[in-house]
C-alpha cells in the first residue's frame, strides 16, 4: 500500500534516488560501473549491476511492485551504461533517472485507481 498522499510516494521515489546515486554510490562503485575507469575496465558489468540493482531495490521497496523495481533496475543500468560511454551528459541522464520515477509513480498510480 502506498501512502494516502499520491505525492508523498513521488517524493520517497525521487529521495530514494538521490540517496541511492550520491551516498550509496559512492566513489568506488561510480568508478567501478565505468568501462572506462581503471577498475571498471574490468568489472564494470558487476558495478553497474549491483548500482542499479540497488535503485531497483529502492524502486520495489516504496512502491511494492518487483515488477517496477525491475523495470527500473533496467532502466537505470542502460541510462548509466549510456553516461558512462559519453552519450548522455551528466543532466540528461539525471532527467532520464527523474522521468521513470514519474512513471513508476503514474503506473502505481493507475493501478490502485488513483489517476
Amino acid at each position: 500500500m502506498t501512502p494516502a498522499d499520491p505525492f508523498a510516494l513521488l517524493l520517497l521515489l525521487l529521495a530514494g534516488h538521490a540517496l541511492c546515486d550520491y551516498p550509496l554510490q559512492g566513489d568506488f562503485l561510480a568508478r567501478m560501473k565505468d568501462p572506462r575507469s581503471d577498475i571498471g575496465a574490468r568489472l564494470w558489468p558487476h558495478g553497474l549491476a549491483a548500482h542499479a540493482l540497488i535503485h531497483g531495490g529502492m524502486v520495489t521497496a516504496l512502491t511494492g511492485s518487483s515488477i517496477l523495481g525491475l523495470g527500473e533496475a533496467v532502466a537505470h543500468a542502460w541510462t548509466d551504461y549510456a553516461k558512462c560511454r559519453g552519450w548522455l551528459s551528466f543532466n540528461q541522464d539525471q532527467a532520464c533517472h527523474v522521468a521513470c520515477k514519474v512513471v513508476w509513480w503514474a503506473l502505481v498510480l493507475v493501478a490502485e485507481g488513483r489517476l
